[in-house]
Order: structure tokens, then C-alpha cells, then sequence
């Protein structure tokens, strides 16, 4: 007969198996490999040229918006809570405006809805968001720690919701002090669930 303990774990496996399967969220689309990006410049807000290489050993999640695009003001709380649920060492969420009005714009709306976490980048020109092949906002790029893209999402999300926040969590880096992925192997769930001397 299995023992008590041994069918909790088995049953958890199952459990995990199916949350952990690999599905990514509504509308992400998830490359088989992930691709590398050319470089991009941009602008912070204190007006320093910044580069997607300047982030190298960080997990991104790079969201290309506007002012102007409602879609883009609706969601932009939920990257806000979002980065300040996750951002760290290991992953910051950056929003790039491309509103040609400049960093005033953003500063704004940021001090208009509130934004407490998210950091102020911008390029005016535009360019950026051409270069990484985005025509429609807003569009948010997974970009992993050695600046390859992940995935992309285009259109509105709610960054903050669970299944958003694990799918994200299970891509940060332990070695840039993210947090650990999510186990994706029975083997593995095993490994973290059942302590160390237990018996079956």
C-alpha cells in the first residue's frame, strides 16, 4: 500500500506538472530558442544615453508605449506593481516611451497615475521600437539575462496577475540574484518537495 506521504508528493507532481507544463500566458508568444536583438539606444530620465547591453545580467521585460495609447495608460499600473513585486538585481521592467513630446510627458502621467517603481526611459525618435520589430502598441519583449529575446506579447496585459507574475518569475536567473525557475521536470518537483531523510 503507498504510504500517505509518497501519495501527497505524487499528487503535487501531477499538480505541478500541469501548472509547470510550459504553457505561457494568453496571447505570449514564446520562441523555441531564444533570439538574439540587435542593440537599441534610448534615453532615462535623468537624460543618459542607455543601451539594452547596459542591462546584460538582468532578466527584461521591455514594454514599448506611449502616452497617447489608451491600451498603454490602462496597463501601465500593473507593470508598476509588477516591478515592484519582482524588480531587483535580477530583473527590471522597462518602459520606453516613444513619444516624441520628450521625458515630460512620461514624468506627467507617471506622477498623474501614481508610478512608484518603474524607471523613466524614452526615445523620441522612435527608432528602438522599429529596431526590435515593433509596429503595434503596446508590445512587450521577455528578454533573458544575456540580452536574448524570450517571447513577446502584443497588445495590453495585466502584468500583475498570478499566472503573469509565475510565468515570469520561472524565467529570472538565480545567478543575477532573481529568484529560482520553477521546476520543470517530475524529478525536479520531487527534489524540492520532499525534505531531505524523508522516507517513503
Amino acid at each position: 500500500m503507498m504510504k500517505p506521504g509518497l501519495i501527497a508528493v505524487l499528487a503535487l507532481v501531477t499538480l505541478a506538472g500541469s501548472a509547470w507544463a510550459g504553457s505561457a500566458p494568453a496571447g505570449f508568444a514564446v520562441y523555441d530558442t531564444p533570439k538574439p536583438l540587435p542593440e537599441i539606444r534610448f534615453v532615462d530620465g535623468g537624460g543618459q544615453q542607455r543601451t539594452l547591453g547596459g542591462f546584460r545580467g538582468r532578466t527584461l521585460l521591455v514594454n514599448i508605449w506611449a502616452t497617447w495609447c489608451v491600451p498603454c495608460r490602462e496597463e501601465m499600473p500593473t507593470l508598476d506593481r509588477l516591478q515592484g513585486e519582482l524588480g531587483g538585481s535580477g530583473f527590471e521592467v522597462v518602459a520606453l516611451s516613444i513619444d516624441r513630446a520628450g521625458i515630460a510627458v512620461v514624468d506627467r502621467f507617471y506622477n498623474d497615475i501614481g508610478v512608484r517603481h518603474l524607471a523613466r526611459y524614452i526615445d523620441s525618435s522612435g527608432k528602438a521600437a522599429r529596431t526590435l520589430g515593433t509596429y503595434g502598441l503596446p508590445t512587450t519583449l521577455l528578454i533573458d539575462s544575456s540580452g536574448r529575446e524570450i517571447g513577446r506579447l502584443v497588445g495590453a496585459a495585466e502584468w500583475d496577475a498570478a499566472e503573469m507574475v509565475a510565468f515570469i518569475r520561472m524565467h529570472l536567473s538565480v545567478k543575477t540574484g532573481g529568484y529560482p525557475p520553477a521546476p520543470t521536470t517530475r524529478a525536479e518537483v520531487v527534489s524540492r518537495t520532499v525534505k531531505p531523510g524523508a522516507r517513503s
